[in-house]
This record gives structure tokens, C-alpha cells and sequence, in this order.
């Protein structure tokens, strides 16, 4: 193998090694999803105002914009938007507190951020774009439990395990490896999914970030504890947590489809 080849070789192998990074969640698919769940849920009001700022970019397709901009080093300063880490498991009143404390540049602070600015009446276009497609995005992002997760292992990157024999770690398995075993379209999984009851979705109506937090990191905790590093997960992980993974992708479009409704009001 000439110099050339093992440079590419190199390059690929770190490459495929770095993009589940920690900002990562759900992966292209997982965001389309989330995305295509939520716009089933807005009211009429919410899509115009939608459609006038994105065009004929479809909510689906615009997930993935705050992931794409990461190779443009003007936009590394968006990285920390993705994810709110924890140093242990906190009761919702400790959460409540702690968010309330909250000043870091993270998921929390700066959806509240967007939110607020998206309410502008004069906000211009292009900010209504970036902000619209990011708080699209950050909703999802913490919907994947790996994204509330624990400070001390980086959100599971730091627990290295196998993926049907393949070296991966716990955050990348929740990233993509469980959404892409299930080898379905983000259209057909919406299809396979989207059938929220009347109890749940008068629950997940309800524009509560705090909460849907704190109901993150409950899976994230239960996450951690049915794994440990070195662990070899394959066909068992995935009919143990594939429901798990379902409900997130559903409770987050749902989710995402009221606060933008809130928004736009």
C-alpha cells in the first residue's frame, strides 16, 4: 500500500471514529424523524408562519442544518448548544433548581434563547431561519437520552462498547447505531410510529423544558445502568431498548410541535 492510501486509509478511520462526536444526537435520520413527527402536530397558524420562513425547506430537511454547519469553523461556537450534561441523577425539584441556576452555554439556556428570540415580531429573516432550524435541532437533540446524560463520561462517549462486533461507544449507539438497525426511512418510521395516545399527547403538549429534561435523563439513567464498558450489544440491546427508543423520537416530535406552536401563536 503506497503512502497515499494509508493516509486516506487514516483519515477515513479517524473520521468514522469522530462523527458520533457529543454534539451529535440522533443522527440524520433520528432528526428527520423528529422533524416529520412534529409538523403532523402544528396548528394552522404555526405552519404558515413555518412555510414563510422556510420555504419549501420541509421541518424534516431542516433538522440537520445545526449538525451540517459544524464543518464551517464560524459556527464552532454552536457545539455546546446540543447537550446538557449532569453530574449525577437529580429529582425534578433539584433539576428545577439547578436549571434555574443555569447561565452555561447549553441546551437549556439557549433554547430558552431561541424561543424567546423567535417571539420577536422583528426579527430578521435570516435570524428566523438559523433560529428556527436550531431550535428544531436542540428539541430533538434532547429527546436522546445520551444528550442528558452524565458530565464525568461525556455523555456516554467515554464508555467504549462493540455494535454488532463493530468498536463504537454508548452515546453513538443512541446517536444512530439503533435507529439505523431498524433499516427503515425517516418517512416509514414516522409511519410506524406516529400513533401517540390521547393521554400522551395531552401530556406532551404541555411546553414544559424543565421536564422534559429531567424525563431525559430518567432513560439516560436507566441507560447506564444496563450496560458497562467493554460490553459486546447487539440483537438483546435492541429488542431491550428499541421501545425505549420509539417513545423518545415520538415524545420529542410531539414535543417540538408544541413549542413551536407556542412560538407561534
Amino acid at each position: 500500500m503506497n503512502m497515499k492510501k494509508r493516509i486516506f486509509k487514516l483519515i477515513l478511520i479517524v473520521t468514522l471514529f469522530y462523527v458520533p462526536s457529543k454534539s451529535m444526537a440522533w443522527g440524520m435520520l433520528g432528526h428527520r424523524i423528529v422533524g416529520q413527527i412534529a409538523e403532523s402536530y402544528l396548528t394552522d397558524k404555526a405552519r404558515l408562519q413555518i412555510k414563510q420562513i422556510l420555504g419549501n425547506e420541509s421541518m424534516a430537511m431542516a433538522s440537520n442544518w445545526p449538525d451540517f454547519i459544524k464543518s464551517d469553523k464560524a459556527y464552532s461556537y454552536l457545539s455546546p448548544w446540543h447537550y446538557v450534561d449532569f453530574d449525577k441523577q437529580y429529582s425534578y425539584p433539584e433539576m428545577q433548581q439547578y436549571l434555574q441556576r443555569d447561565t452555561a452555554t447549553d441546551a437549556y439556556t439557549k433554547l430558552n434563547f431561541l424561543v424567546a428570540e423567535l417571539k420577536k415580531k422583528n426579527l430578521p429573516q435570516d435570524k428566523k431561519v438559523m433560529y428556527l432550524r436550531l431550535v428544531i435541532h436542540i428539541v430533538g437533540d434532547i429527546h436522546q437520552p445520551m444528550h442528558t446524560g452524565h458530565t464525568e463520561d461525556k455523555g456516554g462517549n467515554d464508555i467504549k462498547v462493540t455494535w454488532f462486533g463493530q468498536p463504537s461507544n454508548l452515546h453513538s449507539v443512541w446517536d444512530s447505531g439503533l435507529i439505523e438497525y431498524q433499516q427503515l426511512s425517516y418517512t416509514e418510521y414516522v409511519k410506524a410510529i406516529n400513533f401517540p395516545t390521547q393521554l400522551q399527547l395531552k401530556e406532551w403538549k404541555k411546553v414544559n423544558v424543565s421536564k422534559w429534561l429531567y424525563d431525559s435523563s430518567l432513560e439516560a439513567d436507566k441507560i447506564y445502568k444496563g450496560v458497562k464498558d467493554g460490553d459486546k450489544l447487539s440483537y438483546r440491546y435492541n429488542f431491550d431498548y428499541v421501545e425505549t427508543l420509539n417513545r423518545q423520537l415520538l415524545k420529542g416530535g410531539v414535543h417540538l410541535a408544541a413549542i413551536l406552536n407556542q412560538i407561534f401563536a
